[in-house]
């Protein structure tokens, strides 16, 4: 039978390129790295201390799940998505949040129900604080331990890149101003999944990614230099 473990060198360099990146990712969801954002595999490599080309492998997966854009002969930029873009992801994350929930629903143990709750707490104690980078993280992070609670690792695996491309959407066309209300949301949906109410939870949900995308302005793409400074030129 063929051994399947890895070894001790391979599990290292695992546990080294998650590291870096998670830190990215967190980057990202925090908005500390703007879209556009170009990711310098040098400046990368010596931040972390690490190869160009561990760098260069933890890039090609950021890029495979739409997080980053890998442009040829030009390097790594943190995705700038399209308004059309936006709505396809908006719509995506949707279908696959109404599905986690509705798995979810009477599944989550009493010890799970406890620790969405508290996670919950801290996002809010994090906004109040004024750490919107951090909140914001954590609220996206809410949404990635429903999908482990929901025990579809494809779904968990889809949510992770859906959640980081959400963030990029809201940094983009976020209507600066809106009050944050995701943490009252959150806390309803927790009461209707530790009472296993499918439907309801899945209504809940729905209601939450409207108050999502109204947020957003998505009816026009982002200034540009043209659309700014075009009228210079009559």
């Amino acid at each position: 039978m063929k051994n399947t473990m890895a070894s001790p060198p391979e599990r290292k360099r695992a546990q080294q390129d998650e590291a870096i990146y998670s830190h990215i990712f967190d980057a990202i969801l925090e908005q500390k790295l703007a879209p556009g954002t170009r990711l310098s595999e040098e400046k990368l490599g010596e931040l972390f201390g690490v190869s160009r080309t561990i760098i260069r492998r933890v890039l090609s997966r950021l890029s495979s799940e739409h997080i980053i854009e890998l442009r040829p002969n030009r390097g790594a930029i943190v995705a700038c998505p399209t308004v059309d873009e936006a709505v396809q992801v908006l719509f995506a994350r949707r279908m696959a949040e109404k599905a986690i929930v509705e798995l979810a629903a009477g599944r989550c143990s009493a010890k799970q129900i406890q620790q969405l709750r508290d996670h919950v707490s801290h996002e809010d104690d994090l906004f109040s604080k004024g750490d919107q980078g951090a909140a914001i993280r954590m609220s996206g992070e809410f949404h990635l331990l429903l999908a482990t609670m929901a025990g579809n690792a494809p779904l968990e695996h889809f949510m992770r890149s859906l959640v980081s491309q959400t963030s990029l959407v809201i940094a983009l066309y976020e209507i600066r101003g809106r009050e944050h209300c995701a943490g009252d949301e959150h806390s309803q949906l927790i009461d209707v999944l530790e009472q296993g109410d499918k439907a309801k939870a899945v209504e809940l949900m729905d209601v939450h990614m409207d108050h999502i995308e109204a947020k957003l302005r998505l009816d026009k793409a982002p200034d540009t230099l043209d659309s700014v400074f075009g009228h210079l030129q009559a």
